[in-house]
């Protein structure tokens, strides 16, 4: 119990800020203007040091990757077989909003009034993907690019093999301590979140705690279904019936042990014990596993969705527009990969989302609040499905 009290720690202290804040927010609405600036030097904080974070994060995952047999084959089934899991959790979650919607926050559609563009669609494509000069690459406004050139730095580094390898030792570096960084500002994160929940609750209303538990108890239930359902059929299309039998048997440790720990790593020993009992090679687990773990999230896929989902109803705009769509699906692909192996990565999604909907900052802590929230049973949809993914991409390729 004490184990269980610890990892959920955070969680708690979060669940208190937000409910002092909300009481603040009901009995006290005047007092809102001035603890909300704490607030906004958390939200600050928290700006300046996940940029770096991202950069580091993943140009080191991409540069520290190894040779192993069979390795490019084992990596591009790996890699279809991951986005495929993202991008079905992705969309069952955007039909699962569409089916059971979520009424919008009433006067808060004029947050975004100041700040919609004038830009065609084609500077936007462009502003998504780069930038004019290097310095704004390290800009919350333009994550996407620097998305990208993390990216490109990390195979570079690979590539650059002897020479490179003081390089690679400063981006690993660099992510040991910008992720400490980013562990000691959430700290803050009571404090921050719940002066900004007073404000938000005293300028919106009551209404927020309504607001907040639809989406909530969307996602939990569509978070179980697609667990038990879809993994089911991921496990029934690796090898059957036998095959359903097997994973529901040796899955029950890794839930566990992600329930109990609250954390992807945590769970990747008991993740690689129950692949070698499924009867997996281990020149598949040992990639698939690890690389999974920081980079493959259901969870972390379908909370992407429910936060735009919660923004856009926030602010009063379509989510259900297919630009919108086809938008959100391509940040949550971004998402998935690089939460995985950050501390409170999920947030990151925020950064990205902000960037590239042009939301205001307003929408922020609704979504980092519905985050944190839906992190333990988006933490069993991350750690298990690494596992179920392990036997789809052993069904495609023979060791």
């Amino acid at each position: 119990m004490k184990e269980v009290l610890k990892n959920y720690s955070g969680i708690l202290l979060l669940l208190l800020g937000i409910v002092i804040g909300s009481i603040i927010g009901i009995i006290a609405p005047q007092t809102v203007n001035y603890i909300k600036p704490l607030g906004d030097i958390f939200l600050n904080l928290l700006f300046v040091s996940v940029v770096p974070l991202v950069f580091f994060a993943v140009s080191n995952s991409i540069a520290s990757l190894e040779q192993q047999s069979k390795f490019g084959k084992i990596m591009i089934t790996m890699a279809f077989t991951f986005l495929f899991f993202i991008l079905t959790a992705a969309i069952f979650t955007i039909c699962a909003v569409y089916l059971f919607p979520v009424s919008g926050v009433s006067g808060s559609k004029e947050l975004i009034e100041d700040v919609t563009s004038e830009e065609s669609w084609g500077n936007r494509i462009v502003s998504f993907f780069t930038v004019g000069e290097f310095t704004q690459l390290f800009s919350r406004q333009n994550m996407l690019a620097l998305l990208i050139f993390a990216f490109m730095t990390g195979f570079s580094a690979r590539k650059a093999g002897e020479k490179g390898q003081s390089f690679r030792m400063f981006i690993a570096s660099g992510y040991e301590v910008m992720k400490e960084l980013l562990l000691l500002i959430m700290k803050a994160a009571p404090i921050g979140l719940g002066a900004y929940f007073a404000y938000q609750v005293a300028t919106l209303g009551p209404q927020l705690f309504g607001f907040y538990a639809k989406p909530l108890g969307l996602y939990y239930i569509a978070g179980v279904i697609y667990f038990l359902l879809f993994f089911s059929i991921y496990a029934f299309m690796a090898g059957g019936i036998n095959g359903v039998k097997n994973f529901w048997k040796n899955a029950i440790y890794p839930t566990a042990t992600a329930l109990s720990t609250c954390s992807s790593f945590a769970t990747m020993p008991a993740n690689l014990q129950a692949a070698s009992k499924l009867g997996i090679p281990s020149q598949i687990f040992n990639i698939v596993i690890p690389i999974g773990t920081t980079l493959h999230k259901n969870g972390s896929s379908m909370s992407s969705i429910i936060k735009i989902y919660v923004a856009f109803m926030i602010i009063g705009r379509d989510f259900f527009d297919p630009m919108n769509l086809l938008l959100a699906l391509g940040i949550t692909v971004f998402v998935s990969i690089v939460a995985g192996g950050i501390p409170n990565g999920g947030y990151i999604g925020e950064m990205l989302m902000i960037s590239v909907y042009k939301l205001p900052q307003e929408a922020i802590p609704a979504v980092m609040i519905i985050g944190t929230l839906v992190d333990p049973l988006a933490t069993v949809l991350n750690a298990v499905g690494q596992l179920v993914a392990s036997m789809f991409v052993n069904r495609f390729v023979k060791v």
